[in-house]
């Protein structure tokens, strides 16, 4: 049992190095607001988007999870995820790679446009 109690917080590589990175790249921008300097200011706001990216691409690998609990089994966060590689259903991180799993695909049926006349040119 954990300190917490009986839950899944979540912890995961990707989480904690994001976290670590967006934390340095909101000190760097204090600093700049400090030293009223906008390039400084916006060196800190990339390495906030930095951050974003460096997760995302993390969750990508397996060092992620997936939404809602996990088992208690894999609530150590140096767990990794094997079934990040199909994509987790309703993850938008998962769609904007292009991953979707066969059962959360909605698979489109086309039929063929008839032409017409004015179609013709």
């Amino acid at each position: 049992m954990s300190a917490h109690g009986d839950v899944d917080l979540g912890h995961t590589v990707a989480g904690w190095t994001g976290t670590f990175i967006a934390v340095g790249g909101f000190g760097i921008a204090g600093v700049g607001v400090i030293a009223v300097s906008a390039v400084v200011i916006a060196i800190g706001t990339a390495t906030v988007v930095l951050a974003a990216g460096v997760t995302w691409l993390l969750h990508l690998a397996g060092w992620g999870k997936p939404s809602g609990p996990r088992p208690a089994d894999q609530w150590d966060w140096r767990v990794r995820d094997l079934s990040a590689r199909g994509g987790h259903p309703d993850c938008i991180g998962c769609r904007m790679a292009g991953r979707r799993r066969a059962s959360a695909a909605v698979v489109e049926s086309r039929q063929p446009v008839p032409e017409t006349a004015d179609a013709k040119i």
